[in-house]
């Protein structure tokens, strides 16, 4: 893989990381590391000086020494981690909103096929695995060559011979284990990404769809489904522990080969006339025994450079490729209507990706203060078409401008706080006066007011304290209270009864009026479609999904419609004789 596609590599420029903090992290990590060898070096010449009975004073500085090193050491790992997990976490924190503001930047097809669970393990643990490469593998490899460098050119001064033997001995674990322990994660990698992708994905769908699936008879089978995912996921975790303990056991190799080599070479330099004396022959065998713990954690930090970047590779599969190497910026803004008009779909064809047109053939002009429903059989491409018009999905053809949208999806999200921090998600600057006026006005003030707390009421995560209905009429109260001037909900009567439901249409079409704006709504509810002033009737022109994308095969009032379009009429007729 060049450097240029290396996907770790385009990323890592969205964690901001400034190079001062990392240089501060490594030079701690070194003076840690590097007491360690001190400490070591000491105490072996410190021993073997002892054990000689010189005078006391002899061995002061040494005795001095081992306790500097000794305190330095601990002092220097616990800066050392406070500097890297302080590069580690803001790197975090930078990465994460740069890649929400990068998804919100991305065409809606980027995420729309990915599972809920899928996207919260991109956003949460792929995130952090991009985000540890920097204190689990670039800041060890730092204080690695550093330290060994250092270690060798300390052995070396004392007997080139052992030098050169540690450098050799040090490059075998320093390069060949990282690689071995590399290309042995590759495929564990990317099992274990698509096993805890699983895992969250049918864990989120258990917790917040558990009734539903209780009711349905497939709890058990997503149960199952989820312990088989946990127990793949247990497997890689297995897999990952035996590629350790292989670079463990290089390291114990090469450690052991470094201190037989030291210690051959460095007996035959002691004697008369020799290169080392017996104290620096201690020194020269039991300085590899410390220095091996700089070189230790290479193996762990390749493994996790693989999993940093299998975990950019699915992140930048977010992200919109004009992005992918820097910080995302603000989403650049819809195009506005022509003067006059709040919304114009002109000869639009919606669609997901090209070649794959949804619905072809739209037109449609909104001046401020006009409603429009759009009807049609669940699956005809009502969904697509408002998320064309709000600027989601680029038009597959035609245009299509708006000025100022908002899309009123719904599956709209409710969030696990209070009431009225929920409807300021619209507008952050929005009263409990103004709040409470919503609510009524979405028909939800007799709720509101059976509420323990009224506003200050906390709602479950996704709205799971509320009703399906009750959560639709949240949803068209928070779209009230936004700044937007082009409304387009999906679905606003879902969930409802006949009278409310029409109701909720009725209070939505009665603002848009009094307060100038333009709303487009998508329902498969006929009745509903009294209150807009146009009604856009979609659907095929053949029998089969053959037969080609959607097409408005009528549109005009009401009751224009019911009159002169004899499947609508038909279609009305059966929905009032379910509701009678």
């Amino acid at each position: 893989m060049s450097l240029r596609r290396d996907p770790l590599l385009r990323l890592l420029p969205m964690l901001e990381v400034r190079p001062a903090r990392v240089a501060r992290a490594i030079a701690l990590g070194t003076l840690a590391l590097g007491c360690a060898v001190g400490l070591a070096a000491a105490s072996a010449w410190l021993i073997a000086r002892a054990s000689q009975m010189p005078p006391v004073l002899t061995l002061t500085v040494a005795v001095v020494s081992v306790r500097a090193f000794g305190i330095g050491r601990g002092l220097f790992r616990y800066l050392e981690r406070l500097a890297s997990h302080d590069v580690a976490l803001l790197g975090m924190a930078a990465l994460r909103a740069n890649v929400y503001e990068g998804i919100s930047q991305a065409p809606a097809t980027r995420v729309a096929a990915l599972r809920r669970g899928d996207l919260l393990a991109r956003a949460g643990a792929d995130v952090d695995a991009v985000g540890d490469v920097v204190v689990k593998a670039l800041i060890p490899a730092g204080v690695a060559v550093t330290v060994g460098l250092g270690s060798v050119a300390l052995v070396g001064t004392l007997l080139p011979a052992a030098g050169l033997a540690l450098l050799l001995c040090l490059l075998i674990i320093g390069v060949l284990a990282p690689w071995l322990a590399a290309r042995a994660a590759e495929s564990v990698e990317l099992q274990g990404a698509a096993a805890r992708s699983d895992v969250t994905t049918r864990a989120l769908t258990i917790l917040e769809e558990g009734q539903q699936l209780r009711v349905a008879g497939r709890l058990q089978e997503d149960l199952a489904a989820l312990r088989e995912a946990d127990a793949r996921l247990a497997g890689t975790g297995e897999d990952g522990a035996r590629i350790a303990g292989l670079g463990a056991a290089l390291g114990a190799a090469a450690q052991t080969l470094a201190v037989l080599a030291c210690l051959a070479l460095g007996m035959r330099a002691v004697g008369p006339g020799g290169a080392l004396s017996p104290t620096q022959l201690a020194v020269v065998v039991l300085t590899p025994l410390a220095v091996f713990e700089v070189t230790s954690v290479l193996p762990a930090a390749a493994v996790q450079v693989r999993r940093s970047r299998e975990a950019a590779r699915r992140l930048l599969q977010l992200l919109p490729n004009q992005r992918q190497a820097q910080p995302a910026a603000a989403p650049a803004p819809a195009t506005p209507a022509p003067a006059g008009q709040l919304l114009q779909l002109g000869a639009l064809q919606a669609g997901w990706a090209p070649g794959a047109v949804v619905v072809s053939g739209l037109d449609l002009s909104l001046p401020p203060g006009a409603v429009v429903a759009l009807a049609g059989p669940s699956g005809c491409g009502k969904t697509t078409v408002l998320m064309t018009a709000a600027g989601l999905l680029p038009p597959l053809g035609g245009q299509a401008r708006a000025t100022d949208p908002l899309l009123v999806a719904e599956d709209g999200h409710l969030f696990a706080t209070t009431v009225l921090e929920n409807l300021r998600v619209a507008d952050g600057a929005v009263t409990p006066v103004q709040a409470r006026a919503a609510l009524s006005e979405a028909g939800l003030g007799p709720w509101l007011a059976a509420l323990p707390d009224g506003l200050d009421t906390v709602l479950g995560t996704g709205g799971t304290t509320v009703s399906g209905g009750e959560r639709r009429r949240l949803l068209v109260a928070r779209a009230l209270l936004s700044p937007a001037r082009v409304l387009l909900v999906d679905e606003p009567a879902e969930h409802l009864d006949a009278a409310s439901a029409d109701a909720v249409v009725a209070a939505l079409a009665g603002h848009v009026r009094r307060t100038g704006r333009a709303l487009v709504f998508a329902t498969h509810r006929l009745s509903g479609a009294a209150a807009a002033d146009e009604v856009i009737l979609l659907g095929s022109a053949g029998a089969t999904a053959e037969a080609g994308p959607t097409r408005v095969v009528a549109r005009g009032s009401h009751e224009e419609l019911a009159r002169l379009v004899p499947a609508y009429g038909e279609a009305l007729r059966r929905e009032r004789d379910r509701v009678g």
